[in-house]
Formats: C-alpha cells, structure tokens, sequence
C-alpha cells in the first residue's frame, strides 16, 4: 500500500483541476502533479535511490518542494524533511545519523549522504515518463521526521505509509475537507503540520492549497478572501487580530480555522470568536503521532481544550508508574493508534522508553480529561515545576496571568531558588499601550491562584523566544532567567 497510490485515487474528476495555487495565481494542476512527481521519482531511482533509502531534503518553500515528498513516496524511499534554517553542523548531525542515499540541498552541507542534488538541478533534468510506483507494505517507512532536540539529540521518528494514510483519511472527515476546499497554506513543510496534516489531508480530499512561501501577514488578509479554510499556529491567529483590516466580512467564505503545534490562548480564541463569528478548532498532535485529538468540527470548540480523542485514537492519562488515572486527575497523556510511529530511527533504547508494554506511546504532554470528555493539556513533563514540594503546571498559571486585561501572552518556567528548590517565574508580553509592571500583575492574581501557585517574579518582555512552529523555547527562557533567585531568598 503505497501511500501515493491512496492519493491518486482521490484525485478529483477533471484532472485539470489545480493542487497548488501560487500567490500570483500560477496553478499547478492535478495531472502536472502526477506527472512531474512521477519524472522526479523515475530521476530518484536513476541516482540510484532504492526502496527504503532515505532522500533527505533542505530547501525553501515553495511549488517545486512538495515534488520531492511526493515523489520518494512513489520511488518506496523515505522523506526525511529539514528546516532551511539548520545549520551546516545541524545538517551534519541529521545526514551522518540517517545515512540517505540522496540529499536535495546545498552541497557543501552534505556529509553523510551518498549523493547531492540542488532541487533546482533535481527538478530540471527529470524527465516526462510512465512511472510504476514501487509497492509498499502498510508498515514501510514514509518519512522520518525529526523531533526538536531540546533536551538531548534530536530523535528521528518513523512514520509509516498507514500512519500517515490513516491520520489523514481520519482528519479529512473529521474536518469535512472535499474538493471544494482551497486551504490557505502558509506553513512551513518540514513539519507533521504543514506537510502531512494540510498537504494530506487537501490531496486525500481532492482540494487546492493557495501556497504561500512564508506567513505574511498582507498576504494573509489579502488571500484569505479566496480561501476556505486554514491551518496555523497561535501566532498566525494573534496578528491577524492586530490587523484592523481582519473583519468578519473579510472571512465570510472561510469555514474552518484550525490551531495546533503549540497552544492557543483562551483569551485569542475569544477575541477571534467576537471579531469573526468563527471558534477555532484547536487540535492536538505530535511529531510521532501525527494529530491525536480535535475539537469537534459540528458542536462546542471549548477554548483551553484540544477535544476528545479522533476515531481510532485511544487516549489515556498515567501516573508515572503507568497506572491510568481517574477522570479529572493530572497525569502523562498517552497514545495508542493507527497513528503511532513505530519508534525511534536507530534508537531502539529511546523507542523501548517511549511505549508501554499494551503498546500505549508516553507523550510527555502532561494533561487531564474533563467532564466532557475533552482532553485538557497543563504542559510538558519536563516543564512541571516543583515548587516546596509542590506542582505547578505552567498552563493553569499562564492562563490566569492571561486574562489579565492589557497581557498578550505568557510563559511560566521553573528556575532554581535558594529555598523553595524551583521558583515560579513568569515571562509576560503586555499589549501596545498598556500599562502594566510586575507588582499590579502579581497582585491581580492574589484572587485567582494559590499562593504556591503564584509567580515569585514576572518579567515583561517584547518577545518570546520560539522555534519555527511558534511554539515558545522554555528551555531557552530557563537559561536566561537562571538567576532571578540568586542572592538572599526571596
């Protein structure tokens, strides 16, 4: 079961119809998609790309990117994407561990690969031909995606041909995509989000993505108009509402906002939901798992919950002993599905810790579900702060601190502290023109948190440190204020 072969068969009836619409409105229709994915997969096997290699690409987004994803699933090899923004010795890292037959990128980045091509040399000598897929077995490896490394090296996680097929047959239905659908796509394709859930899902759908090399903010109001639905992270939804020009008129054809890849404020989900009429569908998912849980597309998207389970996922919430807790307790989210990756690329160690002997996949999200069934998140596990003794999970404080009128947004760390073993230290963006210091914030929260529970400093900033999915850099934030609590205790 190659999973290009599932594409194709959802392709729609007139085969003209565009897959990749371009800024300026250049199309790329269905048939020039399979043709020209099919000369790349034929150039693939001429380089010597077998079934199962790995063909790893660095490149910018654009058109011509998704014509290498597309066509080492038909070749039976293994995508294995990377930011355009790693480094030389980043780069080095992800080659020497996979080893690909082919690296698409700049050749002077390419220790570890068998071969080197520039995508634009790639693309320019494959040749028109009849190009017979390879066969692939349900469980062959599609991609490996690599996780984000901030604590240790990164992990290369190993989706298969029915993970990706199945999550995306699943968030098709679940989010009513047909071929009607034109998905505004400004996501980067290196990521599960931008590659698997947006592409998949409009190509298992029949539908168009207007594809956008980057988030721009006038492009965005400017195409939105054209669009029927979009996939971004918080950010993307935060400066959209800073725009005057973003109105319920401008959205009147969109029907569905979707949210993932790093948390979504309640108080952004409220100010969109009064400026739009539209509730955002925030969902949850993770590199080794594709998407796991959504906000219903018909009923309640409840802001500061990411929804029950998708059909076929099971999800439960362990101690860390792994006994599942009742209903409404704090505990690791785990995973079991379809979706599941099968481990770890050469780290059968890593793999091993990452799953329960019932075949349940240990997250590291640390979460709960709650009368209605929907799965809350109050953070990573490594992100809990222990504070006297105490837990404090970050996204109970960080949801407090923002629904302080004149706060944007928020990230609450843990930092080491003469008594209490960690202190709580909250990092604030406050709203253009409001006047707030950390004394009137602190104060307001007297109310609403436990003491324990209360931030001991807070710091305003005019941005937080995020990786390239816009989720914020805790680790980073830890590193910088290390010494809030350095000298007497406090």
């Amino acid at each position: 079961m190659n999973l290009y072969s599932l594409i194709r068969a959802h392709f729609p009836a007139d085969p003209e119809a565009p897959f990749l619409i371009a800024p300026d409105g250049s199309e790329l229709s269905y048939s020039a998609l399979d043709a020209r994915s099919g000369a790349l997969a034929a150039r693939l096997a001429a380089l010597g790309v077998e079934p199962g290699d790995r063909v790893a690409i660095q490149a910018e987004k654009n058109v011509e990117g998704l014509l290498p994803y597309l066509a080492t699933l038909r070749a039976g090899a293994v995508h294995l994407p990377l930011n355009p923004a790693y480094t030389a010795a980043e780069v080095r890292y992800f080659l020497e561990d996979s080893e690909p037959a082919l690296f698409i990128g700049d050749p002077g980045r390419s220790a570890g690969a068998r071969r080197t091509e520039t995508l634009a040399d790639l693309t320019v000598s494959a040749e028109p031909t009849g190009f017979e897929d390879v066969g692939r077995a349900p469980d062959d490896l599609a991609a490996i995606l690599y996780t984000s490394g901030t604590t240790g090296r990164s992990k290369g996680a190993m989706l298969t041909h029915a993970n990706l097929a199945s999550n995306a047959e699943t968030l098709r239905e679940a989010w009513r995509f047909t071929a009607r659908d034109r998905l505004l796509h400004a996501l980067p394709i290196f990521h599960t989000h931008g590659l698997f859930v947006a592409s998949n899902v409009t190509l298992l759908a029949g539908g168009a993505m207007i594809f956008l090399p980057a988030f721009d903010l006038d492009e965005i109001l400017r195409l939105l108009p054209r669009a029927t639905a979009m996939m971004g992270v918080p950010t993307f939804y935060s400066r959209m509402l800073s725009r005057p020009g973003f109105t319920r008129e401008l959205v009147s054809h969109i029907r569905i906002f979707v949210s993932g890849s790093a948390p979504l404020s309640a108080e952004t989900h409220r100010e969109f939901e009064e400026r739009t009429g539209h509730a955002i569908l925030e969902r949850y998912g993770m590199t080794e798992t594709n998407m796991n849980t959504s906000n219903p597309y018909d009923g309640p998207r409840v802001a500061g919950t990411v929804g029950p389970p998708l059909p076929g996922v099971d999800i439960r919430i362990a101690d860390p002993a792994g006994a599942e807790l009742a209903q409404g307790e704090v505990g690791v989210i785990q995973i079991r599905g379809p979706n599941v990756c099968k481990g770890y690329w050469r780290m059968p160690d890593k793999t091993a810790e990452a799953f329960r002997d019932d075949g349940f996949f240990i997250s590291g999200d640390m979460g709960f579900v709650d009368e209605a069934g929907y799965v809350r998140i109050v953070g990573r596990e490594k992100d809990l702060v222990i504070t006297g003794g105490l837990n404090v999970y970050p996204a109970e404080v960080e949801a407090a601190i923002e629904a302080i009128p004149g706060v944007t947004e928020c990230a609450v760390i843990g930092v080491p502290h003469p008594d209490f073993g960690e202190g709580v230290v909250a990092v604030a963006i406050a709203r253009p023109g409001a006047v707030l210091d950390e004394g009137s914030i602190l104060a307001a929260l007297a109310e609403t948190l436990a003491s324990y529970k209360r931030p001991k400093r807070l710091f305003l900033v005019d941005a937080l440190p995020r990786n390239a999915m816009g989720k914020v850099q805790k680790n980073r934030l830890r590193e910088e204020f290390a010494g809030a609590f350095a000298g007497p205790a406090d």
